[in-house]
């Protein structure tokens, strides 16, 4: 049954012999899987207040400090206050350290790849490491990057990460059937108070650290730590004219301890994995990777990379990110909790039913697309696609990899642009084939589930420079 409780698991259900709402009773918990654009609509626009919530487990409630974070707090003035955060000042253009380091890190992915020119290339590694870079100096600052030579501090939080990501998936029969908690077969008690004492020492220094430095969260190269820590008392912050959020919030250290974990988890893995599918999918169709590289060629020429500038005029490009991203949502099931009875359809779904929103089943709705498993870029076109005027703010609920309502991800501009500038680098950049004249047809394109739906296996490829100035390559 649990292996049936996956985006393709849900999808297979709704095809076969259930329709588009599914209800499956486990143990207390009333779970609904929404499968169509139809249902997915009551549920995130026309009840978008009533179904705002976020059900958690034992895990996630007790890694996030009690819902200390904004991904798993309950709706409210506390959310929307965490989400003003997010959105104004975390995530915001005016805080230019996270978007430059996107650039940097994206350019230095084209040196490393340049380095193994002509000899095979685990990419999927190297763009996992991209995303790390960028998460970590966005949230503790490129100083924290720069003395971290050996790679010990990222080396600890990638780990911390990475068994915090196992306790979230894992199965606990105390979320079903409450007065069996204590049994703990698998010992993940244990292991949830080892991994939450891990990342309190990390951070913990870390904020200490900041403190001392004592940066303004307003300087260029402020980091996150440094724009929460404008809310945090001990830091004594003075309130501002204007800035209603600097005079009515105040966060404690654990607020600051989930927030990064949000932004580690959320900034991360879901980036990382739609540019390495984006690359697979262009390797899988190479003849809409050889359309992309043509429109670079037009539009940027050969003499040199592609930089910021240039993305607005890739309109090929936004299409390779949109189909992509229908056919790999980076979050393929969206999890919401319904603060009241509700009808959706004719159904009734009871108060703090566990409501999960198919993004990767209705992104394959034969109803609503053409050719629904295959890659085809051109179906976004504007004035030749079916699909051109699909966009990505959340009300065509056939397509939502960023969501849709008050839940939507504050972060879809940042994501938007690190997908558009890595893969239109990596593109232009160089010509790709697959190591040992493997076809391909016979490229893996399966995937798993977990907290996003990453490649089932590293993306491999060969590549060979592009471009007729030589890219610069650190020796």
């Amino acid at each position: 049954m649990m292996v049936q409780l996956t985006h393709r698991g849900f999808a297979a259900l709704a095809t076969k012999a259930y329709g588009g709402l599914l209800h499956l009773r486990l143990g207390k918990v009333h779970t609904f899987a929404v499968s169509t654009p139809e249902y997915a609509q009551q549920v995130l626009q026309a009840q978008d207040a009533a179904f705002s919530h976020r059900p958690a487990t034992i895990a996630t409630t007790y890694l996030t400090y009690d819902r200390a974070d904004m991904v798993f707090a309950h709706y409210g003035p506390f959310w929307r206050q965490m989400r003003k955060l997010c959105v104004m000042k975390l995530f915001s253009r005016r805080r230019p350290g996270t978007w430059l380091a996107v650039r940097d890190e994206s350019a230095a992915l084209v040196r490393a790849v340049a380095r193994r020119s002509g000899d095979p290339v685990n990419l999927g590694d190297l763009i996992f490491n991209l995303s790390m870079n960028v998460t970590f100096r966005a949230a503790f600052g490129a100083e924290a990057a720069a003395s971290d030579g050996d790679g010990r501090k990222q080396d600890e939080i990638i780990a911390i990460m990475q068994e915090f990501s196992k306790l979230f998936g894992a199965f606990s029969i105390g979320d079903f059937i409450p007065w069996l908690g204590w049994a703990d077969p698998q010992g993940i008690n244990v292991r949830l108070r080892a991994a939450r004492t891990a990342l309190d020492e990390f951070i913990d220094k870390i904020i200490d650290e900041h403190i001392k430095r004592g940066k303004n969260p307003d300087d260029m190269d402020a980091d996150m730590v440094d724009g929460m820590l404008a809310f945090l008392p001990e830091t004594k912050p003075e309130k501002t004219a204007g800035d209603d959020l600097q005079n009515t919030l105040r966060l404690n250290r654990d607020n600051i301890k989930a927030i990064i974990l949000d932004v580690m988890f959320g900034g991360t893995e879901t980036v990382a994995s739609a540019i390495e599918w984006a690359m697979a999918e262009m390797m899988h169709s190479p003849d809409d990777l050889l359309q992309l590289q043509q429109e670079l060629a037009d539009t940027v020429g050969l003499g040199r990379n592609v930089d910021e500038s240039d993305l607005n005029n890739l309109s090929f490009l936004k299409c390779v990110i949109k189909e992509t991203l229908r056919l790999h949502p980076s979050i393929p099931l969206l999890h919401r909790e319904n603060a009241r009875e509700c009808v959706v359809g004719n159904y009734s779904v009871p108060r703090g039913s566990s409501v999960n929103i198919n993004v990767f089943a209705m992104g394959r709705d034969t109803k609503y697309w053409k050719d629904a498993d295959t890659f085809r870029p051109s179906r976004f076109m504007a004035g030749e696609g079916e699909a051109a005027v699909v966009d990505f703010k959340g009300g065509c609920f056939q397509f939502l990899p960023f969501g849709s309502g008050r839940r939507s991800c504050p972060g879809m501009a940042l994501g938007l642009y690190s997908l558009e500038l890595v893969i239109a680098q990596l593109a232009h950049g160089f010509n790709w084939a697959l190591p040992d004249g493997k076809k391909p047809s016979k490229l893996d394109m399966g995937d798993i589930f977990g907290l996003t739906a990453p490649r089932a296996t590293r993306l491999w490829v060969v590549p060979t420079p592009r471009l007729t100035s030589p890219l610069v390559v650190d020796v």
